[in-house]
């Protein structure tokens, strides 16, 4: 998905919302939003938003000297998932269709996304909860189900830290052995790396691997030989999260697109308001 201008006010925000995050040098914040902006006059609008992203990220790095400028949020919400991780199964569990529950559950943990809301509240992920359970979801979950159960090699492709607890209700719906979990290979934002399933126990329950990446989505080009050896393998891909959509809606792949559409960008390239629950397989059309 390419860049859209609409994208440009938001690209501002979340670099002054991390830097402000990472030090209270305002002499930073300014050197940052300078060099932001000089980015993004700059910026090929061709590319896709976490391409920007990326950039943006590694130069907060840079500037603050923070490898994981995202580690104390991160670990925040590992530990909230965690912490409401029995209840959320035993719903699983008491479902009438416990794929259904399962799916939008995944969904709701998209809600835990720093890079679109920097202030999110415990309270917000269980109102996300509430919500998932509750609204129209009109989704070929048959489609879905079908597509699972025939795949041989599944890779799905994880999202944000916390969220990826949320990703294991999914995971345990489908026959785990034939799935492989890939999350970022270093960090970007509250993106989940190998620390984070570690952390989550997914390790535990499917083979992890990380992309060779630090960009916010999966960028193929910018991502590992053995990564992308192992994207072209897998016969199935389920891609979480908005990041991932920007970045492989246009690749030509049997992708099942699982996300929260939290922006309006979003919700005009797919095709529904903002606020929905979508699992989309690639090709389609909202």
């Amino acid at each position: 998905m390419k860049t859209f201008f609409d994208c440009i006010a938001c690209f501002v925000r979340q670099s002054l919302d991390a830097v402000r995050m990472t030090t209270p040098d305002e002499a930073i914040h300014e050197r940052l939003l300078r060099e932001v902006l000089r980015f993004l006059a700059e910026m090929d609008m061709r590319q896709s938003p976490p391409a920007m992203a990326k950039r943006i990220h590694r130069l907060i790095r840079e500037m603050t000297g923070q490898s994981d400028p995202y580690r104390d949020v991160k670990e925040r919400f590992n530990r909230l998932a965690m912490d409401i991780y029995p209840e959320l199964e035993a719903r699983v569990g008491r479902s009438a269709n416990p794929l259904d529950t399962a799916v939008r559950l995944a969904i709701a943990g998209n809600v835990i996304d720093s890079g679109v809301n920097h202030h999110l509240r415990d309270e917000q992920v269980h109102e996300a909860i509430d919500h998932a359970l509750d609204a129209p979801f009109e989704a070929d979950l048959a489609a879905f189900e079908k597509a699972t159960s025939s795949a041989k090699d599944i890779l799905y492709l994880a999202d944000n830290a916390g969220e990826i607890v949320f990703d294991r209700l999914l995971i345990e719906q489908l026959l785990a052995e034939k799935i492989t979990v890939a999350v970022k290979g270093s960090p970007i934002i509250n993106d989940a790396t190998m620390e984070d399933a570690e952390a989550t126990g997914m390790t535990e329950l499917v083979e992890v691997i990380d992309n060779g990446s630090d960009a916010p989505g999966t960028i193929l080009e910018d991502c590992s030989d053995a990564f992308r050896r192992r994207f072209d393998k897998a016969d199935m891909v389920i891609a979480k999260g908005q990041g991932n959509y920007e970045t492989l809606s246009e690749v030509d792949k049997d992708i099942f697109f699982i996300l929260k559409a939290k922006c309006p960008v979003i919700a005009r390239d797919l095709g529904c308001a903002v606020g929905s629950l979508v699992l989309q397989q690639s090709g389609e059309t909202g």
